[in-house]
C-alpha cells in the first residue's frame, strides 16, 4: 500500500525540475509529506538507522525522462519516522556525475538534500515522493544517509540487480 501511494504521488515529480541544480543543500519541509504510514517495512522497504524507510534493493522499471542532464528516471518514495532529528541523504562524491536524487514536492534533482525533522507520534512514518535521476539506464547506486552522528551507506539496484 505504501509503495502504490508513493509511486502515484511521485509520478508528478518525474518531469519537474530534473535539470535543475541547487547551490546549497535543499531542505524538504514537513509540508511535503504526501502520506503517513504505520510501518517502515511495508512493500519490501528497508529501515536504515531506525528512522529512514528506503526502497527495496532492486528497483526495476527505469524510464526516460525529459531532462537532458538526467535522461533516465526511477521514481521511488522514501519515508522518515516522525522525530526531532533531520535526515540528510546524499550521493557519494564519486557518483555525482552518474546519479542524482530528489524527494519532496519542490526539491530539484540534486546530489544532497535534508529532510526536516517532523515531530509527531513515534509510530508515524512520513512519506515523500521522489526518486533517482540517472545518466545511464541502470546502475548499482550507493546513497549515504545521516541522522545525527550516525551514518549508513545503502545500495540500490536501479534498473539492474547488483551483486
Amino acid at each position: 500500500m505504501l509503495v502504490v501511494g508513493l509511486l502515484v504521488a511521485a509520478a508528478g515529480v518525474a518531469g519537474v525540475g530534473l535539470g535543475a541544480r541547487a547551490s546549497r543543500t535543499p531542505v524538504v519541509p514537513c509540508d511535503d509529506v504526501i502520506l503517513q504510514a504505520r510501518s517502515g517495512h511495508a512493500d519490501g522497504y528497508r529501515v536504515v538507522l531506525g528512522i529512514v524507510s528506503v526502497p527495496p534493493v532492486y528497483l526495476p522499471q527505469v524510464v526516460r525522462s525529459t531532462s537532458r542532464s538526467w535522461p533516465f528516471w526511477r521514481k521511488a518514495g522514501l519515508a522518515v519516522r516522525a522525530s526531532h532529528m533531520p535526515v540528510t541523504v546524499s550521493v557519494p562524491r564519486a557518483w555525482r556525475r552518474r546519479v542524482a536524487i530528489t524527494w519532496g514536492n519542490e526539491t530539484p534533482i540534486v546530489s544532497s538534500l535534508r529532510i526536516a525533522a517532523c515531530p509527531s507520534t513515534p509510530a508515524t512514518w512520513n512519506a515523500y515522493a521522489g526518486g533517482f535521476g540517472l545518466r545511464v539506464r541502470a546502475a548499482c547506486v550507493p546513497l549515504v544517509f545521516k541522522v545525527g552522528s550516525r551514518v549508513a551507506t545503502v545500495r540500490f539496484g536501479v534498473g539492474r540487480r547488483c551483486g
